[in-house]
């Protein structure tokens, strides 16, 4: 009795990995056509696009840029010189020193001649208390707002810049991140050409700097990485940006702009209350809490992305850093997915509750564990000794090579559209790493994301202290407390 049960539960277990394995194959290969449909409609588009009239324009929206800093001393004047120097006529420029332990804000009020002022603003969201507000005595930094606060978090720290920020569209960033001179203008064509549905949200594409050349705030020459885990996250940012987004723009089922670089209408983000300081993925969890609403409220809106490579930042390249990360990202990720459970398959969302919830739950969320049971299930069968190896064998060559095809395809898409990596040898190291990828990285990418499965069901929060080596091989510490 006992026997013939678990073999029937083995049989459905056997059913169940290969219907999976079937839908991944079909979502992907569909997820590859639409964008690059999308590719191509955006690429169409810059052809008949003039931005020097979008730069001077009296009328565009204007755009408040708020960038949290947290211990960022030793390249803080330098970024911010980036941020100022953008083309566009309507901005402002808000950092927030989130309680800094070491000297940026008397960095930042030496280097650009900084006052306190009694600066007036509504605390519409609740954060922890500004210390100060700081404007330039120097007519050159007039753009510049400085934010003085106590320690609370990334997210407090952002909803501190939109409590003060006095524009229609807030641009929020990483400060340690380089900017394209004309991403603001590139990033507002969303909100121009929509004229059937609100633009609530733009994300923008984000490429990898480590090992690049950079200039005066600016990339001047793009390297991959020396290291193979760099040159995976090369790839991975290809298939994320390039693949994943520009499909789910399509289709306006996006659920993720990238916390690196996104921008939001400003007072859609005051209705839904800001930033949720609670979780570590408050990208997401914003976009999500907005799409929400606009669902609820009937009101036709659009999520949009902006393949342009825009925004330029830094990526851990040791298994310590990236392990941290990749733990934060799929908490992030399981914290959003519970708030807002009550949106999973319910046809009151549209495509975010039918499509776009379902899949990040069922592929995003649940894939570690997934494969980790498939894991489970091979060695049950080697035990039973019903352990097919030509069966086997055959469905790793397929995994293995369809992998290969996707990350194939992003890495084209990369060549066809902008062919940033021109220095020779630069596409071999990609072919490379991405045949390696597969055995050799993914494993530890589950084995990582599992673990953050167990610390969210532990309860264990916060981000940990991430080490950057900083763009100028200048040695970079901050930890974000949540």
């Amino acid at each position: 009795m006992y026997s013939l049960l678990f073999e029937l539960i083995v049989q459905v277990f056997g059913i169940f990995f290969l219907l999976y394995g079937f839908a991944v194959i079909m979502i992907y290969m569909t997820i590859t056509l639409l964008s690059g449909l999308e590719l191509r409609k955006q690429l169409k588009k810059n052809k008949f696009v003039d931005y020097k009239d979008v730069i001077t324009t009296p009328v565009g929206p204007g755009v408040s840029i708020l960038a949290p800093a947290y211990n960022e001393g030793k390249t803080i004047v330098q970024n911010v010189r980036s941020l100022l120097s953008l083309h566009y006529s309507k901005f402002e420029v808000i950092i927030i020193n989130d309680g800094s332990k070491d000297d940026s804000i008397d960095i930042l009020i030496k280097s650009f001649d900084l006052r306190k002022t009694d600066f007036a603003f509504e605390a519409s969201i609740e954060t922890q208390a500004v210390r100060g507000v700081y404007k330039s005595n120097n007519p050159s930094f007039s753009k510049l707002i400085v934010v003085d606060k106590e320690n609370g978090g990334k997210a407090d720290a952002l909803n501190a810049g939109i409590n003060i920020s006095g524009q229609e569209l807030i641009a929020c960033i990483d400060v340690d991140c380089i900017l394209a001179p004309d991403s603001i203008v590139r990033m507002l064509r969303p909100f121009l050409e929509e004229t059937n549905k609100k633009v609530i949200a733009v994300g923008g594409g984000i490429g990898i700097a480590n090992n690049c050349d950079i200039k005066d705030g600016t990339v001047i020459k793009y390297r991959v990485p020396d290291t193979i885990l760099g040159r995976f996250q090369v790839i991975e940012y290809f298939r994320s940006f390039l693949l994943g987004r520009m499909a789910w723009s399509r289709v306006n089922g996006l659920l993720l702009i990238s916390g690196a670089f996104g921008f939001f209408d400003k007072e859609l983000v005051l209705k839904v209350g800001g930033y949720f300081p609670k979780t570590v993925g408050e990208d997401m969890e914003l976009v999500v809490r907005m799409r929400r609403y606009m669902e609820e409220q009937k009101i036709p809106y659009k999520v949009a992305f902006v393949s342009d490579p825009l925004c330029w930042t830094e990526v851990p390249e040791s298994e310590e850093i990236l392990s941290k990360q990749r733990n934060r990202w799929m908490r992030g990720t399981i914290e959003t997915l519970q708030l807002h459970r009550r949106m999973q398959l319910n046809p009151k969302y549209g495509i975010t509750g039918m499509v776009s919830f379902p899949f990040w739950a069922m592929f995003e969320k649940n894939a570690p564990i997934i494969e980790f049971l498939g894991l489970i299930y091979t060695v049950t069968l080697i035990f039973m000794g019903e352990f097919s190896s030509v069966y086997f064998i055959s469905l790793f060559i397929l995994i293995y090579f369809f992998s290969i095809m996707l990350s194939s395809f992003s890495i084209l898409f990369e060549e066809l559209a902008y062919n940033r990596y021109r220095e020779k040898g630069d596409l071999w190291k990609l072919i490379i790493t991405v045949l390696k990828e597969p055995l050799f990285i993914h494993p530890k990418l589950m084995l990582w994301c599992m673990k953050g499965h167990w610390n969210f069901i532990k309860g264990i929060g916060g981000w940990g202290e991430m080490v950057r080596t900083g763009f100028n091989n200048t040695v970079k510490k901050g930890t974000a407390q949540s």
